[in-house]
Parts: structure tokens; C-alpha cells; sequence
């Protein structure tokens, strides 16, 4: 296998056992939620255990960074977090109404959605991958998926 062949299958098992921890997380912080009688509370423990592992990591990888900013940045780009809270607390409130498999399966619809249209455009510095009809099948075959899974 080449280094191109070989990153491509990390990148990719990488971003599974991510896509494997959003259900196990969301059911996580859903159950603390009702244990807790409190989306926002849990949501905000999350967020907290998140940080102090995000800045180890940054610590123990890169050191104390110069600076947190850069002047030719701009400013939405360190807006990603709201969509992270947005998420999280959304997730944590729905998926014990809702059922995790279904606040799941719309959350990958989403997603699916999202994704396209920011590759096709290439939007907020993204790679540009064209909307080609293959991958207009591919999106229209997983969105009857997802519908089919939540079917009950």
C-alpha cells in the first residue's frame, strides 16, 4: 500500500471510531441529563471535560501557542463552537424524547446535506469536490436509509 492509500484508510478509520462516539456521547450526556433533571448543566459538564481534554492534548502536542488569533483570520471561523453547543444541547434534550437512533439518523441527514453543499461550493476555505449525478445518487441512497432505519 502507497502513503497516499495508506492515509487514506487512516483518515478513514479515524473518522469511524469518531462516528462511532457521537452516538455513544450523545446517549452519554442524554442519560446524564436526566439524571442530572438538567440538559443545560450536562451540556456544560461536557463542555468542561471536553476543554481540559482538548488542552492537555494541545499542551502535551504543541506546547503554550503564541497566540489564539491571527489578524488575516476571519472571525467566523472561530465560531464553530456554537454549532458544537447548538448540537450538544439539542441532542441532549431530543434524544430521550425522540429515541437516540432517530435524533441520530437526522443528525447524519444533516450532515449529508451539509456536506454536499459545502463541497460543491467550496465554503469557508473547504476543498471544492463538484456535485457529480454518482454522488447526487450516493446522497439520495443514504438519505432512504436513514429514512428507512428511524421507520418504525
Amino acid at each position: 500500500m502507497n502513503g497516499v492509500q495508506q492515509n487514506t484508510a487512516s483518515y478513514a478509520i479515524l473518522m469511524l471510531v469518531a462516528g462511532i462516539g457521537i452516538p455513544i456521547m450523545a446517549t452519554l450526556n442524554a442519560s446524564l441529563a436526566t439524571k442530572l433533571q438538567s440538559s443545560a448543566l450536562a451540556a456544560a459538564i461536557l463542555f468542561f471535560v471536553g476543554f481540559v481534554g482538548a488542552v492537555v492534548y494541545l499542551l502535551v502536542s504543541e506546547g503554550i501557542p503564541n497566540s489564539i488569533t491571527r489578524p488575516s483570520t476571519p472571525f467566523y471561523f472561530y465560531l464553530g463552537g456554537l454549532f458544537v453547543l447548538f448540537y450538544i444541547l439539542s441532542i441532549t434534550w431530543v434524544a430521550p424524547r425522540f429515541g437516540i437512533g432517530n435524533a441520530i439518523a437526522f443528525v447524519l441527514l444533516g450532515q449529508l446535506m451539509s456536506m454536499a453543499t459545502i463541497d460543491q461550493f467550496g465554503l469557508m476555505g473547504a476543498q471544492q469536490s463538484t456535485l457529480t449525478l454518482q454522488r447526487v445518487f450516493g446522497l439520495i441512497f443514504m438519505a432512504i436509509g436513514v429514512f428507512l432505519v428511524v421507520r418504525k
